[in-house]
């Protein structure tokens, strides 16, 4: 964060010299993570933290896309990293930085998913973590952050609370806080999404992406990937439409782009999509500056929304989100209703944590078909299989 505007951070690139070298050929030949796309990204290779995030698998959801309108909808699948949710991607990046720089403790304030990435990353790296956190995060989330053995931090407030406390903490510590003193090298982790789905799609752009909104960080960086493909060669151009989702329980960003806004006005979270609730988000003025340049649009969806959402993509496509991903879909179906994503597109949804993380989120719909003792004929009634 700039100390005299306070606007994110950028990290700059030799751009002249990555595109002199850089090729597709040489990107398919790296490893099948995030870190084939190392020229694009901060820190030195003897210094990286990976414990394998990234090359996730992208695939086509017919099934979610008919329930939708949808001709070409494909899904974006970051459950599948090492702590199942995208931000292994930003850790494995904020902490071959930090070591880079000779920190020895690395810290974050997280509303769950952060939290468990800097854990079991700061585990494999020997660094000792201090982690911040709500104290009412959903217990998954505690139980999958503290089995790595961090110091464990819960406060008694929001996370717009944990954030200010963790600014200040960082001032007096030598700690490397990946989201306050090294957020521009850890945000950087993100764009490897955008990388991948290209690469993914043949080298070519998607028509439209659709993201979840927290701070507005990751949607920004979808598009910076994408255009950083363009600037070094890799793409001959894209004309990608970006959209972005939240939850009505807490949509600065959203309820700002609608208004026809540029400035973010802070709410207080009150909504189920815990990963999501950012208030205060410091990336909001530039997401809301993205989905506009690209022609893309926003929306916002209340909790019942989202756990339908949750159940549609899990019984169309078999994947279990968590409350993020249901933002994502039951934004995407609004989307579609009102023609800002179009049937032809190819389009692209990013579900960025594993279901497994928000399990109470979906425990009154989830529950046994039937409750029969183990006979066949009080099975074959109890299903109406008689005849």
């Amino acid at each position: 964060m700039c100390e005299f505007c306070f606007a994110p951070l950028e990290v700059v690139y030799d751009y002249d010299g990555i595109r002199s070298r850089l090729t597709r050929e040489r990107i398919e030949s790296g490893p099948r993570s995030m870190w084939r796309y190392t020229d694009l990204l901060p820190g030195l290779d003897e210094h990286r933290v990976d414990l394998g995030a990234g090359f996730t698998p992208l695939r086509p959801a017919p099934r979610l896309g008919a329930a939708l309108g949808l001709r070409d909808l494909w899904i974006k699948n970051d459950t599948a990293n090492p702590t199942h949710s995208f931000k292994d991607r930003v850790v494995s990046v904020a902490l071959t930085v930090a070591r880079e720089f000779g920190y020895t403790v690395v810290a974050c304030a997280s509303t769950g998913n952060l939290a468990n990435a800097v854990a079991a990353h700061a585990a494999n790296a020997g660094m000792d973590a201090y982690i911040f956190v709500p104290y009412d995060l959903e217990p998954a989330k505690i139980v999958g952050t503290a089995v790595y053995g961090p110091k464990l931090v819960a406060v008694k407030g929001t996370y717009d609370d944990v954030n200010r406390l963790c600014s200040e903490i960082a001032g007096e510590y030598p700690w490397a806080f990946v989201n306050v003193n090294i957020r521009p090298y850890y945000a950087e982790g993100s764009k490897t999404l955008a990388f991948e789905i290209a690469e993914q799609l043949g080298w070519h752009a998607p028509d439209h992406v659709v993201a979840p909104m927290a701070s507005g960080s990751l949607l920004t960086k979808i598009k910076r990937g994408l255009d950083e493909l363009v600037t070094v060669g890799l793409l001959d151009g894209h004309a990608t439409r970006i959209s972005g989702a939240q939850a009505t329980g807490c949509a600065p960003i959203s309820t700002a782009f609608k208004a026809g806004a540029e400035h973010i006005r802070p709410v207080r979270p009150d909504t189920i999509a815990k990963s999501l609730a950012i208030g205060n988000p410091a990336d909001g003025y530039y997401a809301i500056r993205a989905v506009r340049e690209t022609g893309g649009g926003m929306d916002d969806v209340t909790d019942r929304e989202v756990v339908e959402g949750i159940g549609l993509l899990a019984r169309t496509e078999g994947v279990w989100a968590e409350t993020a991903g249901g933002v994502v879909v039951a934004t995407l179906k609004k989307l579609s209703e009102a023609g800002i994503v179009r049937p032809e597109e190819r389009t692209v949804a990013l579900i960025t944590g594993d279901g497994l993380k928000t399990v109470d989120a979906v425990a009154d719909i989830a529950r046994p078909t039937m409750t029969i003792g183990p006979s066949l004929d009080e099975f074959a009634s109890s299903a109406n299989l008689d005849g």
